[in-house]
């Protein structure tokens, strides 16, 4: 059994070319990461700390840890339980101006993934496309890695999906 799966990527070589023209990107600005902040419950002083500047959490910038724009997807339960998160997800095109990605799924027993929608078609560089990742899983006392890969036949972009059993909830 893996205890590392997918958290074990990366550990290897670089190729620079594919690295320097990765095709889509998952960007996340500064108020990504307010949002991904108010909804771990930062107050005022502790943003301004934080940020510099007087962001205030609200209804519209109170966001959830999933929906931090984030190439990767995880999710967790107590061990034993099943578990569905659905997942919001932007990306922006900077490879071909015209190109379109499929979505291509790696899925393991125990573990449920739907793309909606499974292909991005970009008419334009610097365009961005939204698209929703639900996660279903079974979890034993482990965990169970997948993936998402969007392939437009020369960029794949991979995301590691990953459930795992956690005695914290």
């Amino acid at each position: 059994n893996n205890l590392e799966a997918e958290f074990a990527y990366g550990a290897g070589h670089i190729n620079p070319a594919q690295a320097a023209q990765p095709g889509l990107v998952y960007d996340a600005g500064e108020i990504d990461y307010v949002k991904f902040l108010c909804g771990q419950g930062y107050t005022p002083k502790q943003l301004k700390l934080i940020t510099e500047s007087s962001f205030t959490c609200s209804e519209e910038t109170n966001g959830t840890v999933w929906d931090l724009n984030y190439p990767s997807f995880t999710l967790s339960t107590s061990p034993g339980n099943s578990i569905t998160r659905v997942f919001h997800r932007t990306v922006t095109n900077i490879g071909s101006p015209v190109s379109t990605y499929k979505a291509v799924v790696n899925a393991p027993p125990g573990l449920i993934i739907q793309v909606q929608p499974s292909v991005l078609s970009f008419k334009s560089l610097g365009q961005k496309l939204t698209f929703v990742v639900t996660v279903g899983a079974e979890i034993g006392n482990s965990m169970i890695s997948g993936s998402l890969i969007w392939d437009d036949g020369v960029h794949q972009v991979r995301s590691p999906i990953v459930a795992y059993a956690s005695l914290v909830e």
